[in-house]
């Protein structure tokens, strides 16, 4: 597990998973077996700070009962096990503190959160994808993988992108290459589910990585519960 780079560093990796509970841990070993780079960050605080009117954040949402909850850590800790033995790139005192969503020109929908960079900053940026501000710099990906909201919260947030959302809210998402793991629309995903979500959002995220083929799994199986 790394830390984070000096303030204002600017970083470039294909995926940014915000939260690094059980969810995040899960969609990061999948895209690690997958080939796939991945940073892990925690929990997003504020959605578009620039704003004022704009505060709302993204709620975690916890196992209630006990059966639940002991399953939930024994893969916790086998996740844990697995990003620290094949050095996931895990940044557990780093959150996340703006979204920015980048056009295909290069310009970002609410610019305030790449205010301050530099020109070379800006070349490093994807023509389309996601700035992810942090307290020690900027992380620009192609694909961004949330793990604590509500779908409500989303719908409200993907507004304040100025994304047009619609009917499919998972459609106008992926789209963006947005990608949810570990959130239900009415509750809470069991441990099971929440395995089963990385595992699909694994594949969705590897196949635009790697639309030749993907390469061979490595590194064993997540873990699943008996």
């Amino acid at each position: 597990m790394s830390s984070m780079p000096v303030n204002g560093g600017i970083e470039r990796t294909s995926t940014v998973v915000i939260g690094t509970g059980l969810s995040g841990l899960a969609v990061a070993s999948e895209l690690q077996r997958r080939g796939v780079d991945a940073i892990v960050v925690e929990g997003l605080d504020l959605l578009g700070a620039a704003n004022p009117a704009n505060t709302s954040s993204l709620q975690r949402c916890d196992a209630a009962d006990a059966a639940t909850l002991r399953e939930r850590n024994e893969i916790l800790r086998h996740l844990r096990n697995y990003a620290a033995s094949h050095n996931l790139d895990v940044r557990g005192s780093v959150r996340a503190l703006q979204l920015d969503r980048l056009m295909a020109d290069g310009a970002g929908a609410g610019t305030a959160c790449l205010a301050g960079t530099s020109g070379s900053d800006y070349a490093m940026a994807p023509s389309q994808g996601w700035a992810v501000r942090t307290p020690g710099g900027i992380l620009y990906a192609d694909h961004l993988v949330l793990t604590r909201c509500a779908h409500s919260q989303l719908r409200r947030m993907l507004v304040e992108l100025g994304v047009a959302v619609g009917q499919n809210l998972m459609a106008a998402m992926h789209a963006l290459g947005m990608y949810l793991v570990g959130v239900g629309e009415l509750i809470t995903p069991t441990p099971k589910e929440v395995l089963r979500q990385a595992k699909v959002v694994g594949q969705a995220i590897s196949a635009k990585v790697h639309p030749e083929g993907l390469p061979s799994l490595l590194g064993g199986q997540l873990a699943r519960p008996a």
